[in-house]
């Protein structure tokens, strides 16, 4: 999006956030276990309230014209997450159980319910950060 804007022209520029995940199983009950094969995902990129449909459907146009990669599951939409737990885990994704496990526990323990999917932020690049030195913050939404 960043760079379809300065093809329409617009002096307009903005850094790109951090990649964003929601992931699920059918049995929420299970996700702590560690089945990571088995889970569900969306991956999230925020964009700012600027980028409009029509600008979002011009590039995937381009996109499908040049690069002749079908788009067409990639889509603009607003989310609205609302109340979460959260923590930053600091290393390997195959180590986060123990965090998730935790954060279930404080959910449970402090008269919570789940309110919505697992979501990660990744605020680190693994193609430049060693495993062990990886920040993601892990949220659950949640409701009394």
């Amino acid at each position: 999006m960043k760079f379809a804007l300065k093809k329409a022209g617009s002096e307009t520029d903005y850094a790109v956030p951090p990649l964003e995940g929601l992931w699920w199983m059918d049995n929420p009950a299970e996700f702590s276990e560690g089945n990571k094969d088995q889970w569900k995902w969306t991956l999230m990129i925020a964009q700012p309230d600027f980028i409009t449909k029509e600008l979002f459907k011009s590039a995937q146009d381009e996109v499908l014209k040049k690069k002749k990669l079908d788009t067409s599951n990639v889509k603009l939409t607003k989310f609205k997450e609302g109340k979460a737990i959260q923590l930053l885990h600091i290393g390997s994704y195959s180590n986060e159980t123990e965090n998730i496990s935790r954060m279930h526990s404080f959910i449970n323990d402090n008269g919570y319910t789940f309110n919505g999917k697992h979501h990660e932020i990744y605020l680190s690049d693994p193609r430049k950060t060693a495993a062990e030195k990886l920040k993601t913050i892990l949220r659950q939404p949640v409701k009394k």
